[in-house]
């Protein structure tokens, strides 16, 4: 998003964060490499604080090949040995090798559905759902569109793809617009999926806000 952020959602507490908030956060993707980055980032993320994941994350697009899923799909063994020793990433070896397991679903996925877009995306219908939050700390954990997605990822045989995991998945790529009702971002994410900035999502466990 190119417009000035005056105001932000209460997670965006560090640069970094503001910075990410600002361009990515809400807006709506289908564009493949970038859906399975967020999908290995935010499986990393598990038990960890975002912000710990974006201080990693040019080693992390170092480390699987700039996310290109059919290249991080022939990773061997010899990769996984070498990741599991790489400082610029998380060095969980159930993690990584969960990601190049993700990249194998992923294509096929991609050979079914036309492309990991097409697939994720069906499940809000090909529309970004509203949210209408007056602070993040109401944004829900978990949603029944979640907990489809998980389930659906899991047949395919993915891996850190929880119903939470997912949900912060879909909060990343667009699929959801949990901006704030005040944050400058809200608006513009909304008219970027093409409606308007009301709730139409529902919500279900509250969540709270990111760790830092």
């Amino acid at each position: 998003m190119t417009k000035r952020v005056t105001q932000r959602c209460s997670w965006a507490t560090s640069e970094a964060l503001a910075q990410y908030h600002d361009e990515e956060w809400g807006v709506p993707s289908r564009d493949d490499r970038h859906l399975f980055e967020m999908l290995v980032l935010e499986g990393a993320q598990a038990g960890l604080s975002w912000s710990t994941i974006l201080n990693k994350r040019e080693g992390y697009r170092r480390a699987f090949a700039q996310f290109d899923i059919d290249k991080v799909a022939r990773f061997t063994p010899g990769h996984v040995e070498k990741l599991v020793e790489d400082a610029s990433i998380v060095r969980h070896r159930g993690k990584i090798e969960a990601a190049i397991l993700n990249a194998r679903a992923v294509q096929q996925i991609q050979a079914e559905h036309g492309s990991l877009a097409a697939f994720v995306w069906s499940f809000v219908n090909d529309t970004p759902l509203q949210s209408d939050l007056d602070s993040y700390r109401n944004a829900p954990a978990s949603t029944e569109v979640s907990d489809a997605l998980s389930k659906a990822l899991r047949k395919y045989g993915c891996k850190f793809v929880g119903t939470t995991i997912c949900y912060a998945f879909m909060q990343a790529i667009g699929m959801v617009n949990d901006h704030q009702r005040d944050c400058s971002c809200r608006k513009t994410c909304a008219a970027l999926g093409g409606a308007k900035a009301k709730a139409s999502s529902k919500a279900a466990k509250p969540r709270a806000a990111p760790s830092t």
